[in-house]
């Protein structure tokens, strides 16, 4: 069976992976499978070589981009040829943006020829994977109720099968946003590469030795893009919030890189942190750093279900995060609700956007190591049950069977 399969870009962050995780391992079962990528944009990191080490070449469109441009007709035009000249029984795209040039091709695919004329449209099905969605944090008003009626419009028109990675996003993408009916949902949830966490124990003192972290001092990192929707400058007023009130030996890592470090780093300076704050630029080596971490931070406005969650609890870190989109369902069910913030069975969640609340639940799981211990042995059992790559990839398979059959 051929498969197409689009993204935007190959950046840092789970899509990109997960991609290349699909394309590589789906081999197995039977499915020949095309990669087609857009170009990563200056400030933003590119994750090509993800692709490259699972031996994945992937063709790339240097019309596709992530905003609306007029560019994107052409990327439509090369993806409606693309279609033309390989005839994919299958079509997968990822991305809001791969989502809507993909699946405007595929309608042209499907309904221009001769057959659609005695209502025979060329036999290809099309599936969408919502890794987060747009509806909401991103752009503003106007931009997004066109986003959503475009969403919507496709769904109807080119959608065989919408993909979400957690209940919590299903509903909200269905129920609350309106998009697609609820028979077009599937929920698979993310896979991942476990077996490189499984001695995490034996690495952890590597990393802290490069940063000069003695047994005492606690490392609390926030892993991610340097982009408006992870919203790290919530993470740095919780940390000086925090600072005011202790002086306990406490390191904050910023893992990841982009656009904002500049004004990231100015205002780390504002803040008199710059002896707590490292700012450690991109690094492809998570089982190095997570395993060096005591605490995993995430202060999203918005998510599906955020990769480096995941990774920190394969890691058996404890967590503490924003919640929103998919993060409640990682966290898992409420177990105790303090003044700002909830103890829940895998991690401490934080409302959106609530600096103080966010400082309380860093100091609560700073004081008290036995609820880090905890926290992240229940963390990591959660996922090695539930995220693995193997059942990522078994799950797909069914998925792409049932559709084609």
């Amino acid at each position: 069976m051929k498969v197409i399969r689009i993204i935007a870009r190959l950046n840092v962050g789970g899509p990109a992976r997960h991609v290349v995780w699909l394309t590589a391992g789906m081999k197995q079962d039977g499915y020949e499978t095309i990669l087609v990528s857009g170009v990563v944009p200056p400030g933003e990191d590119d994750m090509s070589y993800v692709a490259t080490q699972a031996g994945v070449e992937p063709l790339v469109l240097a019309e596709m981009s992530r905003e609306i441009s007029p560019r994107d007709a052409i990327t439509v035009w090369k993806i409606f040829r693309l279609m033309l000249r390989e005839k994919p029984d299958l079509v997968h795209t990822h991305t809001a943006k791969a989502g809507t040039v993909g699946r405007m091709a595929g309608f042209m695919y499907r309904w221009l020829t001769p057959g659609a004329l005695l209502g025979r449209p060329r036999p290809c099905r099309f599936v969408h994977t919502y890794h987060g969605h747009v509806f909401h944090s991103y752009y503003g008003s106007t931009k997004t109720r066109l986003f959503l009626t475009i969403e919507r419009m496709l769904a109807r028109l080119v959608t065989d099968r919408i993909v979400v990675i957690t209940e919590q996003q299903r509903r909200e993408i269905n129920e609350a946003f309106r998009v697609g009916r609820a028979n077009q949902f599937t929920v698979i949830p993310l896979g991942i590469d476990l077996s490189i966490y499984a001695d995490w124990q034996r690495r952890r003192e590597q990393f802290r030795q490069e940063l000069n972290a003695d047994a005492d001092t606690i490392l609390v990192g926030i892993v991610g893009r340097l982009t408006e929707i992870k919203n790290h400058g919530l993470f740095i007023s919780a940390a000086a919030h925090f600072r005011k009130s202790t002086q306990s030996k406490v390191k904050f890592l910023v893992i990841g890189d982009g656009h904002l470090r500049p004004q990231l780093e100015r205002q780390v300076a504002e803040s008199g942190l710059g002896r707590d704050v490292l700012f450690l630029g991109s690094r492809d080596d998570p089982e190095n750093f997570y395993p060096a971490l005591d605490v995993l931070a995430l202060t999203s406005r918005n998510e599906g279900t955020p990769l480096s969650v995941i990774e920190a609890m394969a890691n058996a870190r404890a967590v503490v995060a924003t919640l929103v989109g998919g993060v409640a369902d990682l966290l898992g069910p409420k177990t105790s609700e303090e003044h700002r913030f909830a103890i829940h069975e895998r991690g401490l969640g934080v409302a959106g956007g609530d600096v103080e609340g966010f400082a309380q639940a860093l100091n609560h799981l700073i004081e008290n190591r036995n609820l880090r211990r905890d926290l992240g042995r229940r963390g990591q059992e959660f996922v090695l049950q539930n995220y693995a790559k193997e059942r990522l990839l078994a799950d797909m398979s069914a998925l792409y069977g049932e559709l084609l059959r």
